[in-house]
């Protein structure tokens, strides 16, 4: 990713914009967006508030580049998981194991920023971008599902808003602290779930 070039007043010598948006990304992910305030944004990037203002707009701008951030460096393996394999349920299988994988591979930001960043959030725009951003995830899945020749749209949408159920209890599992182990027993018993009601669909 080149390095952005900003003329605005108060920006540092060198400053580097995607270093700093990066920084902002892990800070977002290990506390949520309320977790973090614009003087610790600042202190940690290493800029003063009044520079970080004029390279971002405002925490919140901030926030939607880490989470488009987020999606370019850590959302690849759910492109993959789906086009794991040709059997849509085998697919979700690996969907969901991959997930409880990901989800707890990094004890210091666990969960997904997407899914779990806006938890309990008092700010309506932040809450907002994490929707759109967790909407156009369910879609990729609901696309993904919609493929299977003997599912109506209908019910690719009820299997795919399940899926995204199932994402989102193994990410606040995660950040709540739940063990890999007992993620991955609960992607297996969920894939098994999925499996069944797509076979009640298509029989």
């Amino acid at each position: 990713m080149p390095t952005k070039k900003i003329s605005r007043r108060g920006r540092p010598r060198g400053f580097d914009v995607d270093a700093a948006i990066a920084t902002a990304a892990q800070l977002f992910h290990q506390r949520g967006y309320d977790g973090v305030g614009v003087a610790e944004l600042s202190k940690t990037i290493g800029i003063t508030a009044p520079s970080l203002y004029a390279a971002f707009g405002s925490k919140r701008d901030l926030f939607e580049q880490a989470l488009q951030y987020y999606g370019a460096a850590e959302g690849g393996w759910l492109a993959a998981a789906l086009a794991s394999s040709e059997q849509l349920e085998d697919a979700i299988a690996t969907l969901f194991t991959q997930a409880a994988a990901v989800y707890s591979a990094k004890p210091d930001c666990p969960g997904c920023l997407v899914l779990d960043g806006t938890r309990n959030c008092g700010d309506q725009e932040a809450r907002a971008l994490t929707l759109t951003r967790r909407e156009m995830t369910r879609q990729v899945i609901c696309d993904r599902i919609a493929t299977h020749p003997k599912l109506t749209a209908d019910q690719a949408e009820t299997l795919a808003d399940y899926a995204m159920t199932i994402l989102v209890g193994l990410s606040s599992s995660a950040r709540d602290g739940v063990a890999v182990e007992a993620l991955q027993t609960t992607a297996q018993i969920a894939a098994g779930g999925f499996a069944e009601q797509l076979s009640h669909y298509i029989d």
